[in-house]
């Protein structure tokens, strides 16, 4: 289709590269237009979005046509993506929201992933298999009478009332009984007019310890991100059937999740996220060395790489936010989550480069990965730890000195003489 060969053969992961710097713009807006207009409102509009930018797609008469709505279909997916997460995090009770976080959001990703080389089987031509992927976000509308707004966006507003009625809906579904007075907007108003001191990222860079710990985060969510989205987008190129091979990338994905759900609860970060990252590294590395005619043990190494990578990019979203402190955690995982974008990006070259050398992709990855994996056992570990709330009571990076301030030898005191405050203040 319109002549992506030879000559014109880099526009074909520059299309790619182009949907991923959709999703690094999406991700820039998408939490100030939650917070300005509301999570569900977003949500649906972003799902509008992708939707109708995908169906115009279908139509496109040239590459240039598609890759502009490309960058649309981007915006939008990222945007409805994370206004979806934290919407479910604000509406879900504490016992259920680490689990939708994980394996909720992770595995229905997975299923959605599967179900992508089954259609494509049966669809061989590109704007019906678009089509076709496109329409199920109709069924999406029905949803805007089910899922409620946010109360605590709401009680953020001052639209206290909304909240309320949101909540009291909630406990008479679950069979419960409200309290006559769950809101009191005299000190609710009071709370939200009080002045609270405001933070820039340039706070990320205020101490030696958190400017090294957003460099060495930057850097980890990078080359995750490259190895993720590569052997993704490279499943193609491997030997054999490209839908069975694209169905075995999205299968991997099931017990990742849910081995790193695992890791999260019983051992330590570090070592966890260091693990698998170390398996994807030397299996992609290990690939190259497999006899031309094993086709299946290179498949199998691929997909362990992908497992390994898997993993670690679920736990990395967790062990980012235990580390930055309450104050600037939203813009460390913010600026992390950027860098992600940027690895994304970039990450459909890498699969590129395997025209000149079908093993360079592979030996690149998976030399990134291992580096990556030697860099996190550097950082703090955060596993059994409160959460920090101000930037004096970061942990430290291996190796580094540093001397208390007053004010956090004094907030370490109340932390001790009052742990229940502060355990309440985790999320």
């Amino acid at each position: 289709q319109w002549n992506l060969v030879c000559d014109n053969d880099w526009k074909g992961p520059l299309s790619t590269s182009l949907f991923f710097v959709g999703v690094l713009l999406g991700s820039f807006v998408s939490g100030q237009l939650s917070d300005k207009f509301g999570r569900k409102n977003v949500l649906f509009a972003t799902l509008a979005m992708q939707t109708g930018f995908s169906f115009v797609q279908v139509f496109s008469t040239s590459w240039e046509m598609f890759s502009v709505f490309f960058v649309l279909v981007g915006m939008g997916q990222i945007s409805n993506y994370v206004a979806a997460f934290v919407l479910g995090t604000e509406i879900l009770g504490k016992s259920i929201r680490v689990l939708f976080c994980t394996l909720g959001v992770c595995i229905f990703y997975a299923f959605g992933y599967m179900l992508l080389p089954l259609f494509a089987y049966f669809i061989r031509d590109w704007r019906m298999l678009l089509l076709a992927l496109t329409l199920p976000g109709l069924l999406c509308i029905p949803l805007w009478w089910v899922i409620p707004e946010s109360p605590r966006w709401l009680i953020s507003q001052g639209r206290f009332q909304e909240a309320e009625d949101i909540i009291r809906k909630a406990a008479k579904t679950n069979g419960l009984t409200a309290p006559d007075v769950i809101l009191d907007p005299s000190e609710l108003q009071d709370l939200n007019s009080q002045k609270q001191q405001t933070y820039t990222i340039l706070d990320l860079m205020k101490t030696r310890n958190i400017l090294t710990i957003t460099i060495m985060s930057v850097i980890l969510w990078m080359i995750i991100s490259v190895g993720y989205f590569g052997l993704s987008l490279d499943t193609p190129n491997l030997h054999g059937d490209v839908y069975v091979n694209c169905f075995l990338s999205a299968v991997i994905e099931v017990p990742a999740y849910v081995i790193s759900w695992l890791l999260l609860r019983n051992l330590p970060r570090r070592y966890s996220m260091a693990a698998a990252l170390f398996l994807g590294g030397c299996v992609l590395l290990f690939i190259q060395l497999v006899p031309s005619h094993i086709r299946a043990l290179s498949i199998l190494l691929v997909m362990l790489g992908k497992f390994g990578i898997t993993s670690a990019f679920s736990m990395v979203y967790v062990y980012t936010a235990e580390l930055y402190p309450t104050v600037v955690r939203n813009m460390g995982v913010g600026a992390s989550s950027m860098a992600s974008r940027l690895g994304s990006i970039l990450s459909p070259y890498f699969v590129y480069l395997g025209a000149y050398d079908r093993f360079l992709p592979y030996i690149l990855m998976g030399s990134l990965t291992v580096l990556s994996g030697i860099l996190t056992l550097f950082l703090p570990e955060s596993y059994g730890m409160p959460l920090p709330d101000t930037i004096d009571q970061m942990l430290l990076v291996k190796g580094l000195e540093y001397r208390p301030a007053p004010s956090s030898t004094r907030d370490s005191k109340e932390e001790e003489e009052n742990p229940e405050i502060f355990k309440s203040t985790a999320f």
